[in-house]
């Protein structure tokens, strides 16, 4: 096979088709994941624990200058496209065939989920995301129908972000990333993990060759994008709305909220001695904050 030295070997891996032999692509997907895994360590031992949750969110955000320059961009990105598409979407699309999309992008993110809770030690949410896996594939068509939360299985969540907190790895500053928003430095190694694992787009270039893989990815980012967005205006305008300073709101809101995941996943996890009551709270797999418990600060 002819290596192509053009410009497009510059655009993203997903954007573009693949050039290299297929194990050395193998090979720097691996190096750029140790790479990340390193910043993430040398980030992460910078890391402060204040007082308060201001103090700590402050404290924990070193990039914050350049930080706000992405969210500036990202607002506007949002303005002018994502929420008027995903405004469009949700007042057209009827409401059967949102479920529709979404039980599919949920269903067919299952397998990521089980891999993450077998890794994480969470026996009871890895058959649990199987079953559903195997009753939606089958009996829901593809996902098309929740089968398994109409029966009570409901879903779990668990992504390898979550993973590398359970293995010990701190989760470094605040970031906020163009288009994809609030996140941390293992956070973007867990997210490169996800999609690199995720085993749908290898089999759709096995079946269909590159140039369909291409359209499958632009298709599901696509959907997730509508999917997600279309879910969360009212919840971001409001926010926006009663916010002095957005950018540390929401930087407050989105941190909290994913420890809050973080928490979850300490306690449902069956690695050593932890204990804990299960409930099912709004549809994930969940445990109970302890009374008077503090908030996680890593």
């Amino acid at each position: 096979m002819q290596n192509k030295d053009t410009v497009d070997d510059f655009r993203p891996y997903s954007a573009k088709q693949v050039t290299l032999p297929s194990v050395a692509m193998k090979s720097f997907r691996l190096f750029s994941i140790f790479a990340a895994l390193v910043l993430l360590t040398s980030l992460g031992a910078c890391a402060t624990a204040p007082g308060t949750q201001a103090d700590y969110d402050e404290a924990s955000d070193p990039l914050e200058s350049a930080n706000r320059v992405i969210f500036d961009f990202n607002h506007f990105v949002d303005r002018i496209l994502l929420r008027p598409a995903a405004w469009v979407y949700r007042e057209v699309m009827p409401d059967f065939a949102q479920d529709v999309v979404h039980n599919i992008l949920q269903n067919s993110n299952e397998p990521i989920v089980f891999m993450n809770a077998v890794l994480q030690g969470r026996v009871k949410d890895a058959g649990k995301t199987f079953n559903r896996f195997l009753v939606n594939s089958i009996a829901g068509l593809g996902g098309v129908a929740d089968l398994a939360s109409e029966g009570g299985v409901l879903p779990v969540d668990a992504d390898f972000g979550q993973t590398l907190h359970v293995w010990g790895l701190p989760e470094g500053p605040y970031l906020v990333l163009p288009i994809l928003g609030p996140s941390n430095p293992r956070d973007v190694v867990g997210f490169a993990v996800d999609t690199i694992a995720s085993p749908w787009s290898y089999v759709v270039e096995a079946t269909g060759g590159v140039e369909t893989r291409n359209h499958y990815i632009i298709a599901d980012l696509t959907a997730t994008m509508l999917d997600k967005r279309s879910r969360s205006i009212d919840a971001l305008d409001a926010l926006e709305k009663s916010s002095v300073d957005f950018y540390a709101q929401l930087r407050s809101v989105s941190r909290q909220y994913r420890h809050k995941q973080i928490g979850m996943t300490v306690q449902n996890s069956d690695i050593g001695k932890i204990t804990f009551d299960r409930k099912e709270e709004e549809g994930q797999s969940a445990a109970p904050a302890t009374e008077g418990a503090q908030p996680l600060r890593k």
